[in-house]
């Protein structure tokens, strides 16, 4: 094959480009599948793992909606090493969730290729639904965002809120980027972003080209502009939930469902506390409460539950957002979710997914560590 840029030209649509990039990847034999958003036979789109380049029609990567967070899909792929190299076709947040669950030997990216996209947000799923009807598509999504118009669509359907005050509209820690921010509508740049990424694009016959040269601006407005609406997010949440009883109020609609636990793609445990005997209490101990208090909302310990998982988890949020997108009753979880994790990881100078060298909070004992909590200094 002769070589070609790594700047890739409108053929049709971003789709039909990256079909003949992965189609290469497969018949070169350079991985063995592909994990990747496509559409579904019914309608939506969900993460599929592809291993007949003749299956790859229904490939739209950069559709705005992330139906699950794919972190806990590969978890499922890889802790188990099959043998087989995949390339896995990630956002920034999956991304962060997924070297997370690596570095608590939930996943393992050994010997795979991880390919990180650009992204502009995501609608909730059944936004996304309705777009989709309406006769939506990823290249109309792209155009009202290219052309200045931001990311609501016509009927006024915007993107998630988790989106909003994303920090990290591209991704790093990756093997290759595959980038249109910076570039034309249709227009694709393909970034090598390791040496083994490297290694695979020259394999595929792809050049290093020159990176867009209004890129770096125009992805630090995008940043600085999430950046902004955060930061006023949270003071707004720090307000409304300062005290047990705003927080009570703010969590009155939960059914002790636990879709945000499973939802979540850090939360990791096997086994949850609140799912085991300790919370199936029998009706003589609920009678008990009831006697002495004279009533009792159920379901129970709502409120124990969110707040356990905020002590378990606040370290390692990574903001996707999945958690307010599966509550039943749209309790806003991610705002306060990550109103709380910005202190706890400012405090610990931690930000998950940063690094797959930097050890998890709490996960290592350090001399003079929380010394004002503790009052122990050497």
């Amino acid at each position: 094959m002769d070589k070609v840029s790594n700047q890739i030209r409108d053929i049709n649509t971003l789709n039909d480009q990256l079909i003949d990039f992965f189609k290469n990847m497969l018949e070169k034999e350079l991985v063995d599948a592909i994990l990747t958003p496509a559409h579904q036979s019914g309608k939506g789109i969900m993460q599929t793992l592809i291993s007949n380049p003749e299956k790859l029609g229904a490939i739209d990567p950069f559709a705005p909606v992330v139906p699950v967070n794919s972190a806990k899909l590969i978890s499922n792929l890889t802790n188990v090493p099959s043998g087989r190299k995949l390339a896995l076709v990630l956002r920034s947040c999956e991304i962060r969730a997924l070297i997370e669950l690596v570095k608590l030997k939930q996943a393992n990216l050994e010997n795979h290729i991880l390919i990180g996209i650009d992204c502009m947000g995501r609608y909730e799923n059944a936004d996304y639904l309705k777009f989709e009807e309406n006769g939506g598509t990823t290249q109309s999504f792209l155009d009202c965002v290219f052309k200045g118009n931001g990311t609501k669509t016509a009927k006024g359907t915007d993107i998630a809120p988790a989106c909003k005050i994303c920090e990290y509209p591209t991704p790093e820690n990756v093997d290759i980027k595959l980038c249109f921010i910076g570039l034309n509508n249709g227009e694709l740049y393909i970034e090598p972003s390791s040496e083994a990424g490297s290694e695979f694009l020259e394999k595929l016959g792809i050049e290093k080209g020159e990176k867009p040269p209004d890129r770096d601006d125009i992805l630090e407005k995008i940043i600085n502009e999430r950046i902004n609406l955060r930061d006023k997010t949270f003071s707004q949440y720090y307000e409304k939930v300062n005290s047990l009883e705003k927080l009570q109020d703010h969590l009155a609609g939960c059914i002790n469902c636990y879709n945000c636990r499973v939802a979540c793609p850090v939360c990791y445990c096997k086994e949850c506390v609140f799912v085991t005997d300790n919370f199936r209490h029998p009706g003589d101990k609920y009678m008990s409460w009831v006697d002495k208090r004279g009533a009792v909302k159920l379901p129970s310990e709502t409120l124990l539950y969110h707040m356990t998982r905020m002590t378990h988890m606040s370290t390692l949020c990574i903001g996707c957002g999945q958690c307010t997108s599966a509550c039943p009753n749209n309790i806003q979880l991610t705002e306060l979710f990550r109103s709380v994790a910005n202190n706890t990881q400012a405090r610990f100078k931690y930000y998950p997914g940063r690094s797959l060298d930097e050890s998890q909070p709490m996960a290592v004992f350090y001399d003079n560590e929380l010394a004002e909590v503790t009052e122990h200094k050497h």
